[in-house]
């Protein structure tokens, strides 16, 4: 069985060809646009099309991650992650809007179960390895949205077809992917609970009596048994919020920096770039402040710096500081979905089920963001749409208290 720490860096590989795949897709939305001729509202509609792919599929990824394991779930969503945006950078370039539709909703569904099963795997090594190093997983995915994004802005600035740049890209990833899974541990989904945790403590995971039954941990009755949690269904909203703030960055920062300042494509990629750097340097820091002050102070203080990050971006009309608040976002954003997954998978029996819920509620962001940003930018213009953000951070602060660990956490701060 491959050791503890060949296993985290190749789930490190895998969260980073996920990010490359998506920040390459994500750096040529003004191409995309441009290319389309399509206005706010139908730019927020089309991106609504992958997530309604990613809605569908990820309640199941639970049950097919226990039904297939994570490395054959990962290669073969992987796979269809690929398909899925060369037939939308093929529809980009015949002008074919229901080819670019056809494969953002591919995009979607293998974006959406590769997520949920990687997180799985992750919250295994994490196990392993008795510490809280899912931050450092997701910086693994920031890392490569930040590559994804820096080639996008060169091969953008460089005027190459977005068709080529995307079947490249794709190509890259999937190979890392088939490469890493290799060293994936074996029956995660099956994980054991760590040796000294005792049974009442499971039991009680959910503040339930310790000498009641334990609901369910596998198949349909597990999965429907995590949506009747009420922790579970507190970290959702955590990382409901944790999501909308980064994906409307992700989406909407290039075209918002372009529109909104009158400036080039190319700086509307530097500008995703700058967010996605902050986000990375912010988890790559996340496991030792994690362990240091708790994930429930670390949540607060990442809430906050979004909060200002979006307030600056929206209503500061000079660029490089508009810039500083894109990286306040960057740092605020990236901390709530990691924890929100490893609070998830405290429990290493029930880790599959609960990860698949949380992950349908993060992903309706997805869902719900893009069409919204899209109609409020129509009536405001990109910039001070994203204002609506303040919602949800809000919502996701109250609710914070939800991410503090469980008895069977990987040695994580309480």
């Amino acid at each position: 069985m491959p050791t503890a720490h060949a296993a985290a860096r190749a789930v490190f590989v895998v969260f980073a060809a996920s990010g490359f795949a998506f920040a390459s897709w994500a750096s040529r939305l003004p191409a995309v646009r441009d290319g389309l001729a399509f206005s706010e509202q139908e730019m927020g509609l089309l991106l609504l099309t992958g997530s309604v792919g990613s809605v569908a599929a990820i309640p199941l990824s639970g049950l097919v991650a226990e039904r297939f394991g994570t490395a054959r779930t990962v290669v073969t969503f992987a796979s269809v992650v690929v398909v899925g945006l060369v037939v939308a950078g093929y529809g980009v370039v015949a002008d074919a809007h229901l080819a670019v539709r056809l494969g953002l909703i591919l995009f979607g569904v293998g974006a959406g179960v590769w997520d949920a099963a990687m997180n799985l795997e992750g919250a295994a090594v994490e196990q392993r390895l008795g510490r809280a190093v899912m931050p450092i997983f997701h910086a693994g995915f920031s890392f490569g949205t930040v590559i994804g994004a820096g080639i996008g802005a060169l091969v953008a600035t460089m005027g190459v077809p977005v068709i080529w740049h995307i079947v490249t890209a794709g190509a890259v990833a999937l190979l890392s992917v088939l490469i890493a899974v290799r060293y994936f541990s074996p029956s995660v989904v099956s994980a054991a609970v760590p040796h000294g945790v005792p049974t009442a403590e499971v039991g009680s995971a959910d503040g339930a009596d310790p000498g009641a039954v334990t609901p369910p941990t596998s198949g349909l009755a597990g999965l429907l048994a995590a949506w009747r949690e009420p922790r579970t269904l507190a970290i959702g909203l955590v990382v409901l919020a944790a999501a909308l703030t980064e994906g409307v960055a992700n989406d909407w920062v290039g075209l918002a920096v372009v529109d909104g300042f009158g400036t080039s494509d190319g700086m509307g990629a530097v500008g995703l770039a700058v967010f996605l750097t902050a986000m990375t340097t912010a988890r790559l820091a996340g496991t030792g402040a994690i362990d240091r002050f708790g994930r429930v102070p670390v949540l607060v203080l990442s809430a906050l710096l979004a909060f200002v990050g979006v307030l600056m971006f929206a209503l500061v009309p000079v660029l490089w500081v508009a810039l500083i608040g894109v990286g306040l976002w960057g740092l605020g954003a990236a901390m709530g979905f990691p924890m929100g997954m490893s609070a998830a998978s405290d429990e290493p029996k029930r880790a599959a089920m609960r990860v698949a819920a949380v992950s349908t509620i993060a992903y309706t962001a997805f869902f719900v963001g893009p069409p919204l940003i899209g109609f409020v930018a129509h009536a405001t213009g990109y910039r001070l749409a994203v204002l609506v953000l303040l919602v949800p951070m809000v919502l996701g602060l109250v609710v914070a208290r939800s991410v503090r660990p469980l008895p069977t956490a990987a040695g994580v701060k309480r």
